[in-house]
């Protein structure tokens, strides 16, 4: 049987975005009137999409001129996409376990605008692992925790969602992949902090990623087929 198709978040399981995504979110929340600090999105919000967040701040706190979001927002990713460009770095363990993996066929799948995916990738030299097989919830018009996001990844690469290991360290991304079907391992780099739901399998760096999915493959993608015996 074929190989499963490798599905990866991109921040937080690729690159080490979120603390530059923390803090300059908090500052452009902050400066429209929306109480927000960098421990917010590392606790409550890591892996939403930025307008649930600021739906969910205007709940809290009261509503913002539309227009003065949109300046925010946009000013908040011209300075967030400077910042990934000179200051990103890779999460510890990614080269290798990409460089071990490398005969999967494989796909970044992230909340994120494609240009931000695109940026995170060229500046960690993480680009040549997935060529142009990145799906946006901006593209795709589906963000998780909603299952359309991997099922339309799947879709487009040509694979069933069985046939499919997600990985992902947001619990946001973890569960949008387990109702997808898919078998799921989460990257759980806060393990203290964060429990792995129920059906995905958890690691806790990089490294212990290729082993995982190797066993995986050999159970359910290359267990051999029985031989049933023909009566006479």
């Amino acid at each position: 049987m074929p190989l499963p198709l490798l599905l990866f978040d991109c921040d937080g399981t690729l690159v080490d975005s979120e603390p530059l995504l923390a803090e300059e979110m908090a500052a452009g929340l902050n400066a429209v009137g929306l109480p927000f600090a960098s421990s917010d999105y590392l606790g409550e919000f890591r892996g939403a999409r930025f307008r649930r967040i600021v739906a969910e701040l205007q709940q809290r706190h009261g509503d913002v001129d539309p227009d003065k979001l949109d300046v925010m927002e946009a000013g908040m990713r011209a300075n967030l996409a400077t910042r990934l460009a000179h200051e990103l770095t890779t999460i510890p363990g990614a080269y290798e376990a990409l460089d071990l993996l490398a005969a999967y066929p494989s796909a970044v799948v992230s909340n994120g605008p494609e240009s931000k995916i695109r940026t995170a990738l060229g500046a960690t030299g993480l680009s040549d692992y997935f060529g142009k097989r990145l799906f946006s919830g901006y593209t795709a018009n589906c963000w998780k925790p909603e299952p359309c996001l991997h099922l339309h990844a799947a879709s487009i690469m040509g694979y069933h969602a069985r046939d499919c290991i997600a990985i992902d360290d947001a619990l946001v991304g973890v569960r949008a992949a387990l109702q997808a079907g898919m078998t799921v391992i989460h990257l759980n780099r806060f393990p203290n902090a964060e429990t792995t739901p129920e059906n995905a399998i958890m690691i806790s760096n990089m490294y212990q990623l290729p082993a995982v999915v190797e066993r995986l493959t050999r159970e359910y993608w290359q267990a051999p087929v029985p031989q049933h015996s023909v009566g006479g």
